[in-house]
């Protein structure tokens, strides 16, 4: 029995077939550039990211320092490096806590026919408010560190996941060989998994790259009011937030983060564009 539908079912081959889109694999190839570089900071790196050299401070860029020094002389490009492992891990992080939530509740909403109702107002009550402010609020709460800024923004993003599966969950409940799986007596959790789960993958992967490029964009705007990550740690928005300080005599403490935090979502958009056409059989078949 048959019980992958075709227009949610991820066609063969995608990975090759993003990369033969340009604008793709221009997405693909820059964001590959940044994780290799946060990944191999420790080793790339020319300085240490906490080291001070009040003596050289706001040396502009040089061959000493490729993107200058900051108000306590600490090299700009070095601490780069290490705000894009924060940043990439923060927004990975982000979209898996999202996307356990998003599923539990989509999955449930459009399963159940009399969860569908609640759930659905709470996650339209959520999806309310304006998510930096809920992000805020909730940092405020729980505390600014790294796992509350995940803890936070993975709750604000939990809804759209959510109704994206609520939505592909109400279509697959009624098709034929869910219908028979559950006439068969097949347990509900195996129904959800093996026929429900499997079909939405598609839409989540899609979705999963905006979140990661809004995760991104948010710690970064909870960095830079100072209500996010401890400021001990880099971060790009932290790093804008310090040198807004200076932008009149030295712009690049703030250029270079600003490009940075661009180019990482842009990137990701451009592969959740390609991710779009491709998954959507409505886009796909004109492509």
């Amino acid at each position: 029995m048959a019980d992958i539908s075709s227009s949610y079912q991820a066609a063969p081959g995608l990975l090759s077939r993003l990369i033969r889109r340009p604008t793709s694999f221009i997405g693909l190839a820059v964001l590959t550039v940044i994780a290799l570089a946060a990944i191999l900071a420790p080793l790339v790196a020319p300085y240490s990211p906490t080291k001070l050299s009040v003596a050289n401070r706001l040396n502009g860029p040089s061959l000493a320092h490729l993107f200058g020094t900051d108000d306590l002389g600490r090299d700009i490009f070095t601490r780069m490096l290490y705000a894009a492992q924060t940043s990439l891990s923060v927004g990975l992080a982000v979209v898996v806590l999202a996307s356990l939530i998003g599923i539990a509740l989509g999955l449930t909403a459009g399963f159940f026919r009399e969860a569908d109702t609640p759930l659905s107002r709470l996650i339209d009550a959520m999806m309310a408010f304006p998510d930096i402010l809920l992000a805020i609020a909730l940092v405020a709460a729980l505390g600014a560190s790294a796992i509350n800024v995940v803890i936070a923004l993975g709750i604000v993003y939990a809804p759209r996941l959510a109704r994206v599966v609520r939505a592909s969950t109400l279509v697959i409940r009624e098709l034929p060989y869910v219908e028979a799986a559950r006439a068969l007596g097949v347990p509900t959790w195996k129904i959800l998994l093996r026929h429900v789960l499997r079909n939405v993958t598609s839409p989540l992967l899609v979705q999963g790259t905006f979140i990661f490029a809004n995760a991104i964009l948010a710690e970064a705007g909870l960095s830079f009011l100072g209500v996010g990550i401890s400021p001990d740690t880099p971060t790009w928005g932290t790093m804008i937030s310090v040198g807004r300080q200076f932008m009149d005599k030295a712009g690049w403490l703030m250029w270079f983060p600003g490009a940075a935090i661009v180019v990482t979502v842009l990137s990701l958009q451009l592969v959740g564009d390609g991710l779009r056409d491709l998954l959507d059989p409505r886009l796909a078949k004109d492509i």
